[in-house]
């Protein structure tokens, strides 16, 4: 039994192994600083291998921890994004601790691996509180930074009221249907009566928990401060590998387990259920986040905002509740997420030169560091979701998954509201574009500071990025190679 479950969670317990070593080595070996990313890049690694190396189809200890070929997938997208994060943080001066750094943001994927492999809701607590608690530390661990610690607080206690209207709202979805297990869950729900009150309580509490970790509206108020004054390699973790675990359980959960509930919410034939609400969040996310980051001048602060509209953008997936609708959400999140870990990169060499992160320390970049200016222009296109990159088609899924669903397209409105959405933030991803690639000004403090194709920047940003934008160009010209992945793996 105990075998069983150690070759289940091997990929979990190498991580484990990694993190105490990375422990052990910052306490005894301070002077080997500079090899702790790549002892971490390591453990992460060999956890891929051993995720490689799980069976197919496996359920311990009736879905306590799970094994089909999606949740395998899911967790090496999030060991992809987690390696590109600590490998980012090689030579970052915001601490002298840098192993315990490394060792949180190891715990953190520990916890967004639980949350792909599990069909309990008190494991899906587990992950996510394992999770949000190494997030709530990375976010603060710059102790020199005030901006970064009062982050970090707002982050904390909106994630402690988010965790206490989750676990109400999965205790009464407990109570009302008798199982902790998703599969038993629906079951009990397809058998029962309608949708009584306390289910309907528990099913907004768990929705509006659940969005506090996507940075959903109104559940949204952490992120621009977190964003802007986190660690860069903190907020990238919190932008990309946290965003793909967090969508897919809110899936799974919705999709597997609280499919009978689902109601709808189709224009003018609404029903009660989860769907009304998660379509009136999406609403409010893509509003909010498009609407505010258009006054921003903190470029670190305009991605948190467009993430929120981004978050509006993946739900269509999850409202349209169908397989399809399923595969979009988790391509659009996995692209998002490389997009996004390439933008904070090069937001993290400006810093590191110019000491600034707003737009305009971006002034001249074209002509100090054309090669950079090239990455930024396909990150922030591919976000902005203009063809023919890869963010196009992600939405372009997104879209025709929720187009599908429904009776008489009944959730075109959100789709408009979506396309409209889309329309506002390519104005101001090219706002972003027109002072790196248009504004000559030399009048910036900043210009003369900005990195070169020449400067001497850490060795891995001249691997890393690379890597990452030829990602995002060749998911746009073979989109179907990850697309097909995932839906095979369903």
């Amino acid at each position: 039994m105990y075998l069983e479950l150690l070759q289940l969670a091997s990929p979990e317990a190498v991580l484990t192994i990694t993190a105490l070593i990375l422990l052990a080595l910052q306490a005894l070996r301070p002077a080997w600083r500079s090899a702790l990313p790549f002892v971490a890049a390591h453990g992460i690694v060999a956890a891929g291998v051993a995720v490689s190396l799980l069976p197919a189809d496996a359920d311990y200890a009736n879905g306590m921890l799970v094994v089909f070929p999606l949740s395998s997938l899911a967790k090496i997208i999030c060991l992809f994004l987690s390696l590109f994060t600590v490998l980012f943080a090689r030579g970052s001066t915001f601490t002298k601790h840098l192993g315990e750094y490394l060792a949180l943001i190891l715990l953190a994927t520990i916890g967004l691996m639980i949350l792909v492999s599990t069909d309990q809701l008190l494991m899906i607590f587990i992950g996510l509180e394992l999770t949000g608690l190494s997030l709530y530390i990375i976010s603060a661990f710059d102790k020199n930074s005030r901006p970064g610690i009062e982050g970090g607080m707002k982050y904390f206690l909106f994630g402690s009221v988010a965790s206490a209207f989750t676990l109400f709202g999965l205790s009464l979805i407990f109570g009302m249907t008798g199982s902790t297990h998703l599969p038993e869950i629906a079951g009990a729900l397809t058998a029962g009566d309608p949708i009584q009150p306390l289910l309907a309580a528990g099913l907004v509490m768990a929705v509006a928990g659940l969005s506090f970790k996507i940075a959903a509206a109104p559940m949204h108020l952490w992120a621009p401060d977190t964003y802007q004054a986190a660690p860069v390699p903190s907020a990238a973790f919190i932008a990309s590998a946290s965003k793909v675990a967090a969508f897919f359980v809110l899936g799974r959960l919705l999709i597997d387990g609280l499919a009978p509930v689902a109601g709808s919410a189709d224009f003018q034939a609404a029903t009660a259920g989860w769907a009304p609400a998660l379509a009136v969040i999406a609403a409010l996310s893509i509003i909010t986040g498009n609407l505010v980051a258009l006054a921003q001048k903190n470029l670190r602060r305009l991605l948190a905002y467009s993430a929120i509209a981004h978050a509006g953008y993946t739900l269509l997936g999850i409202l349209a509740g169908t397989p399809a609708g399923f595969s979009a959400t988790l391509f659009y999140t996995t692209v998002y997420g490389i997009t996004i870990l390439g933008t904070f990169g090069i937001i993290d060499i400006v810093k590191r030169h110019t000491g600034r992160d707003d737009v305009a320390a971006f002034a001249n970049l074209r002509h100090r560091s054309p090669l950079l200016a090239a990455y930024l222009a396909i990150f922030l296109l591919s976000l902005a979701g203009l063809p023919p990159l890869v963010g196009f088609f992600g939405k372009f899924y997104l879209f025709a998954a929720a187009f599908a669903a429904g009776d008489n397209n009944g959730l075109l409105w959100l789709i408009l509201l979506a396309l409209a959405g889309s329309l506002v933030s390519l104005y101001y991803y090219l706002s972003v574009l027109k002072t790196a690639l248009v504004d000559t000004s030399e009048a910036s403090d900043s210009a003369q500071d900005l990195p070169t194709d020449k400067s001497p920047l850490p060795p891995l940003h001249h691997i890393l990025l690379p890597i990452l934008a030829a990602l995002t160009l060749g998911l746009a010209l073979f989109p179907n190679a990850l697309l097909d992945a995932i839906k095979a793996g369903m």
